[in-house]
């Protein structure tokens, strides 16, 4: 018995080898078979050339704020631009995604419906100066890369498809989508495989940022805000009352000592705190937000039922400390909740993927990440997030920059792989 177990251990392995080995050659001879067609070639020059339009049209975007919640002038934009661009049927749906479409030609209506997407709405609230400054090859400004370089990106592809006159078998739908950041919770990627691609988008494509790389693994994340409620009363004259703010401090010195695995990679954070009216009050409320995370949906279950157990014991040590009729309470809140899983690295997208990154001689890494993919990949649509190319630091930061040298590589990547996935005609 051992023995067989053995020999069907190692004839597992190799059929999986094998697959492996068999996925990456299809992909390569797709994409060889794409990359050497004419009007392909013609429009990697074509996107090559018109980089400095794509930059351009980079800069504009990232002018225009946009919010999570606020993305519509950003949104009018888009759709004015994708009607410009010849798309069909373009709208913008309930929830404020920009779509538009161009018609794959295969006949059969059952060919492959890629949404390509990137996300409109940046972290930077109301008031943010959104102004670029452009520095040689340095364009610095909130947003210019995330996500301001993907949503150039498409429009470039979509640019790109028409001057070379492509035709292909299945259809690309282009998105422009809310909601990717923070609170957002993915709303946008939530509605439109929910609601206005259900059942009909058979792949996804989010482009997310700069660089190279191309994440596979849907990071798991969990939010809660907890809001903490006390009677509350004068520092001095209501000495000895609970206060929901010791009970909060109980609490974050409490998640401070979580052990956490490093693989795979489990996170937590208190992000923000509030609470109290003064000095000399005992505070009546007190609130803070925690942001799990991890690669595992098993290790973030284990993470969050810990997180709450140190909450109720925080609750618990205060009302003990300081006894009264009042006692401490705490509501805790999902205040986002993205899904875990992963887009395996034999699958086909990702092989995709990667053939047309060595394509273009560009270095591709599969990495983790939570992003509008994470939708997608938990409804088991094949779906990824590449980088959009080019270089810079600072995500997130108002000192965000981004590197132009040889960023051309990011869209033509953009575009072989969208062709890999639908299809030439």
């Amino acid at each position: 018995m051992r023995l067989c177990i053995r020999r069907m251990s190692f004839f597992a392995m190799l059929l999986v080898y094998c697959s492996l080995v068999a996925n990456a050659q299809n992909a390569d001879a797709t994409l060889k078979q794409i990359f050497d067609s004419p009007k392909v070639r013609q429009a990697l020059e074509n996107l090559k050339g018109s980089e400095a339009q794509t930059i351009k049209e980079q800069i504009a975007i990232c002018e225009i704020p946009a919010p999570t919640f606020h993305e519509e002038r950003r949104a009018a934009w888009f759709k004015q631009r994708f009607t410009e661009l010849g798309l069909k049927n373009v709208r913008i749906d309930q929830v404020g995604n920009v779509l538009g479409e161009r018609p794959g030609k295969g006949g059969n209506g059952n060919g492959p419906v890629l949404a390509l997407a990137a996300h409109l709405d940046t972290v930077f609230p109301e008031g943010t100066d959104v102004r670029v400054k452009h520095e040689g090859s340095i364009l610095k400004g909130p947003g210019i890369g995330d996500d301001c370089r993907g949503l150039a990106v498409i429009l470039a592809v979509a640019r790109a498809l028409d001057e070379a006159k492509i035709e292909t078998a299945g259809t690309i739908i282009f998105v422009a989508n809310v909601g990717e950041e923070g609170l957002g919770d993915l709303r946008g990627a939530r509605h439109l495989f929910n609601e206005e691609l259900k059942g009909r988008a058979t792949h996804f494509i989010s482009v997310d940022g700069i660089g190279d790389d191309i994440t596979n693994v849907a990071v798991g994340v969990v939010r809660y805000r907890v809001t903490f409620r006390g009677p509350g009363g004068h520092s001095f004259g209501a000495f000895g009352l609970p206060s929901p703010v010791h009970a909060m401090g109980r609490a974050i010195e409490k998640i401070s000592r979580f052990q956490v695995p490093a693989q795979p990679k489990t996170t937590f954070n208190v992000g923000k705190i509030e609470g109290g009216t003064s000095v000399n009050s005992i505070a009546h409320t007190a609130w803070m937000e925690v942001d799990m995370r991890s690669e595992g949906a098993p290790e973030l279950n284990k993470l969050e039922a810990e997180f709450k157990r140190a909450v109720q014991t925080a609750i618990d040590e205060e009302n003990k400390a300081r006894p009264n009729k009042t006692p401490i309470t705490a509501e805790l809140k999902i205040v986002s909740q993205r899904p875990a899983g992963v887009q395996p690295a034999d699958s086909p997208i990702v092989k995709t993927a990667l053939a047309a990154s060595a394509a273009l001689g560009v270095k591709a890494q599969l990495t983790a990440g939570s992003t509008d993919s994470n939708i997608p990949i938990s409804l088991k649509i094949p779906a990824i997030t590449i980088d959009g190319g080019g270089g810079g630091k600072g995500a997130h930061s108002l000192d965000e920059y981004f590197d132009t040298t040889n960023s051309h590589l990011g869209t033509q990547r953009t575009l072989l792989i969208a062709l890999g996935i639908v299809g030439l005609k």
